[in-house]
């Protein structure tokens, strides 16, 4: 292996390439038209155009992405996060292109991208599953309401092939059932090209708590512990951190195996996270689903850990990774991630698409770690996430990395769009938050509070 190519952009293309250069590999970017001139472009070593601004003109097309991997020379392909990073196809295609995937293989992406087989692998493991339902293929409802019953109000309708929150809407009794069920369809079916809905037990109170895995490919794999991932709008996480507060350590234990006999038993390959909902009271946690790729939140276990979790998945796929026990892995301290959106909380957190006149990120120190794919005076377009950086901070203690976030985010200059910097403070600064009172619902139970702030 020589050169990479990401099939990304923004900040986990820039992300990617710092393990890749660090490893002595060239690296190569692709854009649309519209990140011609972004941060990701300028940080590679070659580029290379893959078409419109839409990402479904560009960044989602097969043939546009591996063009680009022969234009540029390049023997291998990091999908990053989102776009076709859990299309099971395009590794399928890299592999057959006589490319290196650096990922799991196309099996295992398959297996657990949809939600019900997941769920039948994880409850073969003896990894706890939540109650749920057979699946709903477009128009399908018969049935609906006796599954409904026997999986319990309130629940939630979920998109079978989904994932990052999309294609999830909660339910609370029967009345609305039919015409979320077809919605739903509708949206799983345009957004993922696979309509098939399933029921499933929401949890009223609940946290999500999420174990950073990583898989040897052989049947071995360990745990890089866990994140606590509960503070969510619109069923997206906004702030995550690591280790989770206050989850007792024999709940995390157990935890941690389950994740662990999962991946062992797909005989998984890389970085992954097994994501799992626990009841905020009594702590019993059953598997949600698992992401075969690396998560946005994945800095808070490299801080936690001192491990480089990309060179780790390049190292794996170019064959010169060797067995990291697991009682090699340790974890020191408090890491905290805030997500910086260009949205406007005051507005049901719309996105805020706009020029970064003012974007002056505080100064790295040891403790803190600012990824972003954008640079003063770039735009934020209105064609992909409106994440604009990652704010992650280390602390000997919980305290100390909650207060070192807030000075970084205070330290943070952004204008000319809307922003939830004010916002993420007003959570960090929560008396709950500050107490480990953390759950999916804080946002929704405190939104007049926190935006009063």
């Amino acid at each position: 292996m020589k050169s990479v190519l990401v099939a990304n952009r923004g900040e986990i293309a820039c992300r990617v390439f710092r393990s890749a250069r660090a490893l002595g590999l060239s690296t190569v970017a692709i854009y649309s038209d519209a990140d011609a001139r972004a941060a990701h472009v300028e940080a590679a070593d070659r580029a290379v155009g893959v078409g419109p601004a839409p990402a479904r003109e560009s960044y989602l097309r097969v043939e546009k992405v591996l063009e680009a991997a022969r234009e540029a020379g390049a023997d291998a392909i990091h999908p990053g996060y989102g776009f076709l990073s859990e299309n099971a196809e395009f590794a399928q295609s890299v592999l057959d292109a006589g490319l290196t995937w650096i990922g799991p293989s196309p099996h295992t992406i398959r297996q657990m991208g949809d939600k019900q087989r997941a769920r039948q692998i994880a409850a073969e493991a003896g990894v706890p599953v939540v109650p749920g339902s057979a699946r709903f293929e477009p128009g399908e409802i018969e049935g609906l309401a006796q599954a409904a019953e026997a999986v319990g109000y309130p629940l939630l309708v979920k998109a079978a092939g989904g994932g990052g929150g999309i294609g999830m809407r909660r339910v609370d009794g029967p009345e609305k059932l039919i015409d979320v069920v077809v919605a739903t369809q509708s949206m799983a079916q345009k957004s993922f090209n696979n309509g098939a809905v399933f029921l499933e037990r929401f949890v009223p109170k609940a946290r999500h708590v999420e174990m950073q895995v990583f898989g040897f490919g052989d049947g071995r794999a360990i745990h890089l512990f866990e994140r606590d991932c509960s503070l969510q709008r619109r069923f997206q996480k906004v702030i995550e951190e690591a280790r989770a507060p206050g989850l007792p350590a024999e709940v995390a234990d157990a935890m941690a195996a389950a994740a662990v006999r999962l991946c062992e038993a797909t005989a998984y390959s890389g970085a992954g996270t097994v994501e799992f909902i626990v009841d905020a009271e009594s702590f019993e946690f059953f598997f949600l689903e698992m992401n075969t790729r690396i998560q946005v939140e994945h800095p808070v276990t490299e801080m936690i850990t001192g491990r480089d979790l990309v060179a780790m998945q390049i190292e794996l796929a170019r064959g010169t990774l060797g067995f990291v026990p697991q009682d090699e892995v340790a974890a020191r301290g408090h890491a905290i991630e805030c997500r910086l959106y260009a949205e406007d909380p005051a507005k049901m957190f719309m996105p805020s698409p706009g020029p970064l006149t003012t974007f002056r990120p505080p100064p790295g120190m040891a403790h803190l770690r600012v990824d972003s794919g954008y640079r003063e005076g770039d735009a934020v377009t209105p064609f992909y996430d409106p994440m604009v950086a990652k704010i992650v901070v280390w602390g000997e203690s919980r305290e100390v990395a909650r207060l070192r976030a807030m000075d970084a985010l205070r330290a943070f200059s952004i204008d000319g769009i809307r922003n939830n910097r004010h916002f993420l403070l007003a959570c960090l600064a929560d008396d709950d938050f500050a107490a480990g009172d953390v759950h999916t619902g804080f946002i929704d139970a405190n939104r007049g509070r926190l935006l009063a702030a």
